[in-house]
């Protein structure tokens, strides 16, 4: 199915055979699939595309995998909607959401790269896969190994959100809580991929892993009409994400199936933890290592391993960073779902803070379509909304009760 001829490290450009290794054997930075581009436009066009299914494997050439046994039927190919009311509230003229908190099966956009991951994994004959993970990454490895008939053995750190903890274990995943911050659980699990060769996904299979961020950008530029936006503004943990969307876009462009066309690609992290925000805002070309403190969960790794290359996608994109507060990412929660009726975890709090702060600065101004990427769900982080009543009142079952509260709230309300 895929076209990926070998690895090339993205520091370096030293290129090897595709096999499962964490990083460049000369520089130890990062590795990326490289594609034969014209083997893959003999089948990848508009026209088959659209006879496919709707899932992330309606990309299936631009994706690191042979077989046609894959994992993951059904992810991907979530709603790109118009949010006209936040739009309004913020100022902006054309806003959409890209809303991966509706993915199949765990409600976040790991369940793509999860799908890409696992299928190579089985390519590779490994039988036990694993992760390091601040929650949304656990969900998705423990649900598709459970689907795909593999053992997983995931890694968090303890005090994980409940639902991130119980939704891992559910599947029967092999779950251990470390203590400390994510950073050392990814250490931790760089060794255990060396001491057991079990297959991390985000450790010895991310080469691979990391491609299925790109069908974000496949499906926001189909889901278009083969239009690209003018703005994205994208979550940021390791850094990854962001720079996998750049290069859908590009490898579409090469393709000629959309227009090329200046797209600009913001970033958007939480105060408590912003290595790469703040890397971008002091015009540096690698993030400083912090110490998360932020209730941010999923974004709250504070040595990104691909930092350096997100910061260098803002810059190229003429994009910008933004590190709203902790206070602002619960108000960005309670923003889109009051205006768009879409409930979204605390990192897409974050965006829908970050993309107000963008607005206010007059990045927007120039009236192009801008993208926000919602990529976990808000029941997953239920706990950080309990700062106020959820029941406007509790009363018995009488309608005088409620007629007297109504009374009161309606005038209230007008006031």
């Amino acid at each position: 199915m895929g076209r990926v001829i070998a690895l090339r490290c993205k520091e370096c450009g030293k290129e090897q055979a595709v096999s499962p290794v964490a990083a460049c054997p000369e520089c130890w930075a990062a590795l990326e699939a490289v594609y034969d581009l014209d083997e893959v436009a003999r089948t990848f066009t508009r026209e088959a595309i659209a006879q496919r299914p709707a899932d992330l494997w309606r990309y299936r050439e631009l994706l690191p995998v042979e077989t046609k046994d894959v994992v993951g039927r059904g992810t991907g190919f979530t709603p790109l909607v118009p949010a006209p009311t936040l739009a309004r509230r913020l100022g902006i003229r054309e806003l959409w959401i890209k809303y991966d908190a509706a993915c199949h099966p765990t409600l976040s956009f790991k369940d793509r790269l999860v799908a890409v991951a696992l299928t190579k994994a089985r390519e590779f004959g490994i039988g036990t896969v694993g992760c390091a993970s601040t929650g949304n990454l656990a969900n998705a490895v423990a649900a598709g190994a459970a689907a795909a008939g593999l053992r997983a053995v995931v890694l968090v750190p303890e005090d994980l959100e409940s639902a991130k903890i119980l939704g891992t274990a559910v599947y029967g995943a092999t779950l251990v809580g470390v203590r400390g911050n994510y950073d050392r659980v990814n250490r931790l699990c760089a060794q255990l991929a060396d001491r057991y060769g079990w297959g991390f996904v985000n450790v010895n299979l991310r080469a691979f892993y990391s491609e299925g961020s790109k069908t974000v950008g496949f499906e926001i530029a189909e889901q278009r009409g083969w239009r690209l936006p003018g703005h994205v503004v994208a979550p940021m943990a390791g850094g990854s994400l962001i720079g996998k969307v750049e290069k859908a876009f590009k490898q579409l462009e090469q393709l000629g199936l959309v227009e090329g066309r200046a797209v600009a690609i913001h970033g958007a992290q939480p105060a408590g933890c912003a290595p790469i925000a703040g890397a971008v805002k002091d015009g540096l070309t690698a993030p400083r290592p912090v110490k998360p403190d932020t209730i941010v969960r999923s974004l709250a790794i504070g040595d990104p391993a691909d930092g350096a290359s997100a910061i260098a996608t803002i810059q190229r994109s003429g994009g910008r960073a933004e590190n709203p507060t902790d206070p602002e990412v619960l108000d960005g929660i309670r923003l889109l779902a009051e205006t768009e009726g879409l409930f979204a975890e605390t990192a897409g709090g974050t965006v829908v803070a970050a993309t107000r702060r963008l607005a206010e600065a007059g990045t927007f101004a120039d009236g192009e379509p801008v993208v926000l990427l919602i990529t976990g769900h808000g029941l997953k982080t239920v706990e950080h909304l309990a700062d106020r009543p959820a029941f406007s009142t509790i009363i018995d079952g009488k309608l005088s009760d409620f007629e007297a509260f109504w009374e009161r709230h309606g005038k209230a309300a007008v006031a």
